[in-house]
């Protein structure tokens, strides 16, 4: 799995660097410096309010929570007092993004470095799959991995699809997932999801087309849905969201092709008692 390199630089405490494209100068820590503002307890950079015990041990505010106001380190009391010196220090600091390895190339200040992190385009995504919770992050060649071996899922080639849909009793069902599909199209990948829930009153069933990158990339791609039978159609067409949103978000929003449980099972034909759905696709890549 791909996981971003820690910020480890030169044997020096503070030393100058020059980064590629997009970098600037600053000093940033290096070996000394960064293991001084690492907390002892979590093992994270630690942000103000810097924390220390008479004997002057460190830790963050979060772990000062965590251990009963007790010091992990010599057992004695913390009390209030705050670490000034560090966190003056700290102010005066510039790091590479933890996602350096990964591509990111700038350094930011001691307090802005987090920020960017929670944001960097960079950073791990967490795994699409929708029928449990899955808890693996990874870059997404590392996820595209993860979901062929681990969740079983069926992976496709082509940018058309033809996917069919069962359920029995699907009046007896309000809630349900089935197996996410993931397609390799344009030398990407695009997970189709298919669910039933209820929207409102009333029992639906939604597809929809997630892209495994960020959203800047999703955008540059198209893709339609269509259902029917019987002489009628639904088609759906929109922009696939990024993985960067989370599979519950995207359904909440609507953005998808939805159908209502009674037109699904007109659509399914017979006694009505069958979900038998089949949905047409093609993804396209906009000029």
């Amino acid at each position: 799995m791909a996981i971003a390199k820690s910020e480890a630089g030169s044997n020096s405490m503070l030393s100058k660097t020059t980064l590629g494209l997009g970098g600037k100068h600053g000093l940033y820590s290096t070996n000394g410096v960064h293991e001084l503002l690492e907390c002892p307890v979590c093992t994270n950079l630690m942000y103000p309010p810097i924390h220390q015990c008479p004997n002057g041990h460190t830790l963050c505010s979060d772990c000062k929570i965590r251990v009963h106001n007790c010091c992990p380190t010599c057992r004695y009391e913390l009390g209030d007092i705050r670490c000034l010196a560090l966190e003056k220090v700290a102010e005066s600091l510039e790091l590479p993004c933890r996602y350096q390895s990964l591509g990111c190339h700038d350094i930011f200040p001691y307090y802005s470095k987090l920020k960017h992190e929670q944001h960097c385009r960079f950073r791990l995504y967490n795994c699409p799959y929708a029928g449990s919770e899955c808890s693996v992050t990874g870059d997404i060649p590392t996820l595209v991995g993860h979901l062929k071996e681990d969740h079983k899922v069926d992976m496709h080639d082509g940018c058309t699809f033809n996917h069919r849909y069962v359920k029995a009793n699907p009046n007896e069902v309000e809630n349900a997932t089935w197996m996410l599909t993931v397609f390799n199209c344009f030398g990407r990948q695009f997970c189709l999801h298919f669910e039933a829930f209820q929207l409102g009153m009333a029992p639906v069933y939604m597809a929809f087309l997630r892209f495994m990158g960020d959203d800047i990339e999703a955008k540059k791609f198209s893709y339609s849905l269509e259902v029917g039978a019987n002489g009628r159609k639904l088609i759906w067409q929109g922009i696939p969201r990024s993985i960067r949103d989370s599979h519950g978000k995207v359904r909440d929003s609507q953005d998808g092709l939805i159908i209502q449980r009674n037109l699904a099972l007109y659509f399914s034909g017979g006694d009505r008692q069958e979900l038998k759905l089949r949905i047409t696709g093609r993804i396209w890549k906009e000029e």
